[in-house]
């Protein structure tokens, strides 16, 4: 099967089990992390977590990569739900109210660009190197394009996932330690971000889990 173009410049080989695996063989798990409100914090807190947080990352043995991003949130789910529930209201009062609530909402996410910003920590492992994030936002989520790697590599897919894995494990840990919570992102969560990563001018919903 031939591939386009545009393909031969994205170095991910396929995505599986919330595992990207890049073309040069390497490994990334992504993590999703809830931020602090250190301004809520008193500054004993504050210097706390800090330290906390050094602490962690100079103890860490690998490498990993942090980054953010900021993408315009699209509302239209939210507004499509709210009109769909304007026949379940009896109160002709409510339904106007509801209705220019609608319109207000509308209205504010044409005058002003509604973003969500999103912290991930990116955790790569490779059977031959270890697993190196290299430099750059980039460089973490992609990784290197050393095709070498990919013939040297000897070991299964799971035992590989495995050891990913455990430096997920580390990591969700130590980030919980500081009061930070983070979940792995699972394959579709996977695809939507390096979707949005590859398309940034389209509207993208959250690739946060669904915690109804």
């Amino acid at each position: 099967m031939s591939t386009s173009p545009s393909q031969n410049f994205v170095p991910i080989s396929e995505i599986r089990d919330g595992v990207v695996i890049m073309k040069d063989g390497t490994m990334r798990g992504v993590l999703l992390v809830s931020p602090l409100n250190l301004g809520l914090k008193s500054v004993d807190e504050q210097e706390a977590v800090m330290n906390g947080f050094q602490n962690f990352l100079n103890a860490l043995e690998f490498p990993i990569q942090i980054t953010s991003s900021s993408r315009r949130l699209d509302i239209r789910p939210y507004l499509m739900s709210l009109e769909n529930r304007l026949h379940d209201i009896p109160e002709e009062l409510l339904r106007v109210q509801t209705r220019e609530y609608i319109e207000f909402i509308r209205w504010f996410n044409e005058q002003y660009n509604i973003m969500s910003k999103f912290f991930y920590v990116i955790v790569p492992y490779s059977t031959v190197t270890g697993g190196g994030a290299g430099s750059g936002m980039f460089s973490g989520l992609f990784g290197s394009s050393n095709k070498s790697t990919k013939q040297q590599k000897t070991e299964s897919f799971e035992e590989n996932r495995s050891q990913l894995d455990q430096r997920l494990g580390i990591m969700t840990q130590g980030l919980s330690s500081v009061g930070l919570t983070s979940v792995q992102l699972t394959t579709e969560q996977l695809i939507e971000l390096y979707h949005s990563m590859f398309n940034p001018g389209e509207l993208s919903a959250s690739v946060a889990p669904d915690n109804k």
